[in-house]
Parts: structure tokens; sequence; C-alpha cells
């Protein structure tokens, strides 16, 4: 893949591929290190693998900072920022809330919005197609979800046609949303879902289910996937 142009202040990492066995990209963690250690135990990592989450450690679950010392002590786990790591940064949201301290947030300020690496690229939200990549602001890569209002379709993932895989949560999804150029990893956890990782290797998902529900959520904000054919057709 060429090199990725980013705008200003959007932090980038490149990964190289080929220093790792295999390759699983997580989907939003949300405090909750129950599951998120049972999947990488299900998942069999080694040392000699990596583990890329998709950003939103924290907030909403029950062991925030336990989790963020997961990945911080893990010299093979790495992740992007999330919209929900970046309100502790902007002070919208108080570390104590999320169990946190000061030397958490620092921690969550070095890490990078965006993660490259082989012909993909790991964001928390997604990216929005009609705009060049490096004109994307942090807080449209963290949250960028439906291209009308809301919830309704098209999502960018629908429109998104390359030249770049983007993987990708933020978009709880009632199933990982998979295109030709993008795959959705938040299948809710949190909210009594599923935690889900894809093998970059395979094409493989590997999920486990939430012990409980941590904050409930309305169905109509869990999105179910559907095929590119049962897209709506413009006029």
């Amino acid at each position: 893949m060429e090199t990725l142009e980013f705008a200003p202040g959007v932090d980038h990492v490149r990964v190289d591929e080929d220093a790792w066995e295999s390759i699983h990209v997580v989907g939003d963690v949300h405090g909750c290190l129950r599951e998120f250690d049972l999947l990488l135990d299900r998942l069999g990592v080694t040392d000699d693998d990596l583990v890329v989450v998709v950003g939103d450690l924290v907030r909403k679950g029950p062991d925030s900072a336990g989790v963020v010392e997961r990945v911080r002590g893990s010299e093979n786990v790495r992740t992007v920022r999330g919209n929900n790591e970046e309100k502790f940064l902007t002070g919208e949201k108080h570390p104590e809330s999320a169990g946190l301290t000061d030397d958490h947030v620092d921690w969550i300020a070095d890490q990078p919005v965006a993660i490259s690496l082989g012909d993909a690229l790991v964001v928390h939200g997604g990216v929005d197609p009609r705009t060049p990549l490096e004109r994307q602001s942090v807080d449209d890569l963290q949250t960028t979800r439906s291209l009308a209002t809301g919830y309704d379709r098209p999502f960018w993932w629908d429109v998104h046609d390359g030249p770049y895989t983007v993987f990708f949560g933020h978009t709880p999804l009632a199933a990982p949303a998979v295109r030709g150029h993008a795959v959705g990893l938040d299948t809710g956890c949190v909210y009594g879902g599923e935690l889900t990782a894809y093998s970059y290797r395979t094409g493989e998902f590997t999920a486990v289910e939430a012990a409980e529900t941590h904050e409930q959520r309305a169905a109509s904000k869990f999105v179910e996937p559907v095929r590119p054919d049962q897209l709506p057709v413009e006029a």
C-alpha cells in the first residue's frame, strides 16, 4: 500500500505485518476484561502474534483500568484511540469515573488514532469516502458512521471502495459487517453481545459471548449488517 497521508494532529503508526506470525483485530472492549482475556486465550495468542484493538478499551464496562493495564503491559497488543478514550483527553469525561488514573490517561494520550499494516487501516469509527483521508480529523476517524443522519443508511462502509481495507468499531453490530474494503468488529460485548476478533491472515472470525449486560442499548441502535445486493438503490 502506498504511504497514507493524514491530517495534522492525526497520530499514525505503521506496523510491519511480516514481523508477526498471526495478526488479530479485535472489536470494542469497553472494560470487559474477562471477555478480552477469554478471547485472547481462545485465539491462542503467543508472543509471536499481534493483536490490534479498534479502540474504546474503556468506559461502560466493569474494568477499564484492567483492560488498559493488560494492553499497555503486552508488547504484542496495540490499540488505536477511540472516541471514549478521547473524552478523557478533552475533559468531557473524568478518569475516575472509569476507575482510571492520570497515569492511565497519559498512556492513552500516547496511542495513535490510526494504525496501518499491509493494505489495511485500523481506526475506531471509520473514514468518509467523500473526503480525502488527509483532510479527515481525529473526530472524523473516531466517530464517522452514517453518511446520512444518525443510523440511517448508507453507512460509510457501504460506500467505501478502497484502495485500502478499513477495520473499525464504534457502531454496535448484530454481526460483523464485511465489505470488500471494510470489516466492522463492534459486536456489542458491553451491551450483552459478543467480543469479536478477525484473523488478518485467514479471514476467520472468533467471538466470545458476554458474561452479562453492563449497559442497556436500544435495539434501534444495533445495526443489522446487510449484503451489498440488499442496499438501497440510488435514484
